[in-house]
């Protein structure tokens, strides 16, 4: 709503009238800065924000202008064939010999061998049914003083009534396969024959917790001494709290931690303070206290996609002139990681793109157009964090890689609601980064945390999780 008066014609009104024209036009203008802005809360998407694809229903996504394929579903002539290999018979547990008794056309009796006979293997699951070992301990009094004296449990074995292996297997259920504890436990008794409750499900939670805690800590304490490192953070809860959940992504391992705020003082309280690495991230105020920053492009290109999508078309015009070199950003970028482009000749291919982009944004930093001035003000007074990806090798442009270790614990929040308590975030934090740290170095993740709690019971440290370990 615009309504075209004119000052001189407020002056010619009486001083009570023009009061009155005044506020109301002060009242009209404030409505409408408000209603632009709730324009742009709608107008934002995931194209255009920081919003996760989830949260966009299928159907509104825009469609995309590709030519549809003239190819069929599925598997396409020519292409690999994927199958299970058979086992040799010396491997299978049972092999049975099928020879025809008669001939199908005539009906002569046959005999003797097929050298080359048709081999079908049928893949079975066991029956099972846990294996329960009883300890009896005798205890038998001293004929000379009359003391009682109880045999002691033999090492390794644990006070509880589960041992390693199920205890692994419950851990990796819920840490992993995003199980509650009652699934868990419904899962234990109807598959597994094991009786079993949610509360004991939560004492094997903690137990593997205790077992995996020495991991965290070795793997939390190379941190500061890597060179790169992705870093991202998502929110959740712990009870009626609000946390946050961290992850520090290395090359060879990440490390999850969750805490209650998303201050700055998680890196601190995480890093030691002694990280002098390029930190992948994205332009959230806390990370800048670590320094030396790459800020992720692929967010970048959902700012500048976001001046495109606004109602000023300087910003639409800026956003437009942005998003072509960060093309040609990325198409450089996929040159150099594909091996096209040596490195010495992607710097030289990045200059003209960066020469653009820093031209573009000063120039939005003074047009004076408040949808764009303070994004470019922030880019262009901190542009080397936007460059350290072309000078510093093994730094990528954007944090997705911390993203994607990230997802698997946003889908387990979305399913668990959280957690209730310090415990089940330890429990939490531990295994994620247990189970990505195994993915990342292709490691068995059940024969690891069988091996821990292994350990766990002898009192010993578990098996190390650092690279070449």
């Amino acid at each position: 709503m615009s309504l075209d008066i004119k000052e001189d014609w407020i002056r010619r009104q009486a001083p009570d009238v023009q009061e009155v024209v005044r506020m109301l036009l002060a009242r009209i203008a404030e409505q409408d800065r408000r209603i632009a802005e709730l324009e742009s809360r709608l107008n934002k998407t995931p194209q255009n924000s920081s919003l996760p694809p989830s949260s966009q229903h299928p159907h509104a996504k825009p469609p995309i202008a590709k030519a549809k394929s003239k190819k069929k579903r599925g598997g396409q002539p020519g292409h690999v064939k994927h199958q299970r290999p058979l086992l040799l018979p010396e491997q299978c547990d049972d092999v049975h010999t099928l020879k025809p008794s008669e001939c199908r056309s005539c009906g002569t009796r046959l005999t003797g061998v097929d050298p080359e006979p048709l081999r079908h293997q049928v893949w079975e699951l066991p029956e099972i049914r846990p294996i329960v070992t009883e300890y009896q301990r005798h205890r038998l009094k001293c004929p000379r003083c009359a003391t009682s004296t109880c045999a002691p449990l033999p090492s390794g074995v644990p006070t509880g009534q589960a041992g390693p292996r199920l205890t692994a297997l419950t851990a990796l259920l819920m840490g992993c396969f995003r199980q509650s504890k009652r699934r868990v436990a419904l899962f234990l008794e109807q598959v597994l024959g094991q009786p079993c409750s949610p509360g004991w499900v939560v004492k094997l939670q903690r137990q593997a917790t205790r077992a995996l805690q020495p991991n965290w800590k070795e793997l939390a304490g190379q941190l500061a001494l890597q060179d790169n490192l992705g870093i991202d953070e998502t929110a959740t809860k712990e009870a009626t709290q609000k946390s946050w959940l961290w992850d520090f992504v290395a090359k060879k391992f990440t490390v999850f931690a969750l805490r209650p705020t998303r201050a700055a003082t998680v890196l601190e309280e995480v890093l030691g303070g002694k990280f002098r690495g390029v930190a992948n991230c994205d332009r959230a105020k806390m990370y800048w206290s670590l320094g030396r920053l790459q800020w992720c492009w692929a967010h970048l290109k959902r700012d500048f996609q976001a001046l495109v999508d606004s109602a000023d078309r300087k910003a639409q015009r800026l956003g437009h002139e942005l998003l072509r070199p960060t093309g040609e950003l990325f198409r450089q970028w996929s040159r150099y990681r594909d091996g096209a482009l040596t490195h010495r000749g992607f710097i030289r291919s990045m200059q003209p793109v960066r020469a653009k982009i820093e031209s573009l944004l000063l120039r939005g930093a003074y047009s004076g157009c408040d949808a764009m001035t303070g994004m470019c003000n922030e880019l262009y007074d901190h542009r080397e964090w936007l460059w350290n990806f072309v000078e510093v090798p093994g730094v990528e442009p954007t944090n997705n890689v911390s993203e994607r270790a990230l997802r698997p614990a946003v889908i387990w929040r979305k399913l668990s609601f959280g957690t209730q308590s310090t415990d089940g975030s330890r429990f939490v934090e531990t295994l994620l980064t247990v189970v990505e740290t195994c993915r990342q170095q292709g490691r068995n993740i059940f024969a690891h945390l069988v091996k821990a709690l292994e350990s766990h019971l002898a009192s010993q440290p578990p098996p190390s999780l650092l690279p070449g370990v």
